[in-house]
């Protein structure tokens, strides 16, 4: 623990990519090799399952710190970091400790099936023998929130400077579902075979955004274009006549949509399909907000399957036969494409059609009917491009129609976390239905830093009451919200709920008296219902 903790120091007093990149191969030059696989599913979001609740954390941490749980209580909604809090208040070690991070991984793991004065006997000695950064990483591994300033991207990088094994190699072997308890450095980082695994999938290819003249991109002819679904990114994998759904969040998903078992057995090569999952029914593409009827369920019902049923939208294929074909051209992957999904013949694997132009007036057209489609815009893909991995400008560009946006007065504001933790962040929001205010929505992102400084001091002089972190204050701050779309919601006061919502603009110049109303909101969600909005 105590060479991670020294890793996680350096990343930590740096921004730089090379001094981030340079630290981390110190550290798989020196670490043990349980403790350099167990770093890498640290950085790539595999964290060991929580075995503690941070009630009990919150708890013994004030006990050791001889505070009362109240000054705690306080002490975590200045400081914003619950791990942070724990290390602070904490006493300094009167012992020493030589366990490695993956001996500390195995205690935290341990405690599943243990009584609680097991568990607090356990990590209270814990924390008398770690110094304050271990006590934090210890802290952060047993909340399962184990974040630090430093991408994959990097981590990659670090781990081919140290191995002398090509990026795109490691990127394909960290992609999957392996199990840091169980695999090996050799067998996850230097083996020089990934089919071993069947279920794996490739990076996926991520466009930027489109900030340019279209007319900087060059000539029409040279560009394809596709309607940007409004789903969840997903790559299917049809290998020896077995079937895989991937996530872009590297979640393997396929028990969730047990619909898509149809297509085994339906074509006899290998293949790998990135596509944009959706729900679909009588013949026409339904909401986002259906969809979420399926996330994040453990159990998938009959009415689900009935209600929010799903097909994949094809967009292009990886593999083919078992051979990694992304370096051929966009257009040859897009005809095997069809060629393959034509052979599978299923209604759940749909092609994702080629929006037809021929200038850029006639894309811009078809652009603004995106919402008819249930689409959030367009992908212009460069008709020459290979499939590449990760973030990368020039070959895709993501097309977004303009957002929805609505008036509304902030009624609630919160304090945020970490750097922010002084600072009130996180607000909600309310449009006037009548002589009352309704809220609608919350937002946290779309303003400087100035912008929330100013408004935590009107908050501290214009608060009405207190709810731990949360103050109701005067309605008095009219915002511009913007979002995606808008469906209807039994869980919301209002009766809609939004998607992906954000602060577009402090509207200083509009009095409270003209926000928009639930009247409006609900005009929009007809017209947006309806594809007009």
């Amino acid at each position: 623990m105590k060479q991670f903790a020294q890793l996680f120091r350096a990343l930590d007093q740096t921004t730089k990519t090379k001094a981030k990149i340079n630290a981390l191969v110190d550290y798989f030059s020196y670490a043990e090799d349980p403790d350099k696989v167990w770093a890498i599913a640290l950085f790539s979001h595999r964290r060991p399952k929580r075995t503690v609740t941070t009630t009990l954390l919150r708890e013994w941490s004030a006990e050791a710190g001889g505070l009362p749980l109240w000054l705690f209580e306080e002490s975590y909604h200045i400081v914003g970091d619950l791990a942070e809090t724990i290390a602070l208040i904490t006493p300094n070690p009167t012992q020493d400790s030589n366990k490695s991070l993956t001996d500390w991984i195995a205690v935290i793991m341990d405690l599943k099936d243990k009584e609680e004065i097991v568990k607090k006997e356990v990590i209270t000695n814990a924390w008398l023998s770690l110094d304050q950064d271990e006590r934090f990483l210890f802290n952060k591994l047993i909340t399962g929130g184990f974040r630090i300033g430093v991408s994959q991207k990097t981590v990659i990088n670090a781990l081919s400077k140290f191995s002398g094994v090509e990026e795109s190699k490691i990127t394909h072997r960290l992609m999957g579902n392996w199990d840091p308890t169980t695999i090996t450095f050799e067998e996850l980082v230097l083996q020089s075979n990934p089919t071993e695994d069947l279920s794996r999938p490739y990076p996926f290819y991520l466009a930027y955004a489109l900030e340019t003249d279209l007319e900087k991109l060059g000539l029409p002819e040279e560009w394809s274009a596709e309607r940007k679904w409004d789903g969840i990114r997903g790559q299917l994998i049809l290998r020896q006549n077995e079937i895989y759904l991937w996530s872009r969040g590297e979640e393997l998903v396929t028990a969730k949509f047990p619909e898509l078992g149809t297509l085994k057995g339906r074509n006899d090569k290998d293949v790998v399909i990135d596509g944009e999952i959706l729900p679909f029914k009588d013949g026409k593409i339904l909401n986002f907000n259906t969809l979420q009827t399926r996330i994040g369920r453990k159990n998938v019902t009959k009415k689900h399957l009935t209600e929010a049923p799903i097909i994949i939208k094809a967009y292009d294929i990886l593999e083919y036969n078992g051979e990694d074909i992304r370096e051929q051209s966009l257009v040859e992957r897009r005809e095997l494409l069809q060629q393959v999904v034509n052979e599978i013949d299923s209604p759940r694997l749909v092609f994702s059609e080629s929006v037809v132009f021929e200038n850029w007036e006639q894309l811009a057209e078809e652009r603004s009917k995106s919402r008819a489609h249930l689409s959030e815009g367009l992908m212009l893909k460069k008709k020459d491009s290979p499939y590449k991995s990760g973030r990368k400008k020039g070959g895709w560009w993501k097309w977004k129609i303009d957002p929805l946006t609505i008036d509304a007065v902030m009624i609630y504001a919160q304090r945020g976390h970490g750097r922010r933790a002084n600072l009130y962040t996180d607000f909600t929001f309310a449009v006037q239905d009548g002589e009352r205010l309704v809220p609608f929505t919350k937002a946290y992102s779309g303003l400087t830093d100035v912008e929330f400084k100013e408004i935590t001091q009107f908050v501290k002089k214009n608060t009405r009451e207190r709810f731990g972190p949360v103050s109701s204050v005067h309605p008095e701050l009219v915002f511009e919200i913007a979002f995606e779309g808008i469906a209807k919601s039994t869980r919301h006061k209002s009766g809609v709920a939004l998607r992906f919502p954000r602060i577009k603009r402090w509207r200083r110049d509009k009095p409270k008296e003209e926000i928009n109303t639930l009247a409006d909101l609900n005009e929009m969600l007809v017209r947006y219902e309806g594809g007009e909005a």
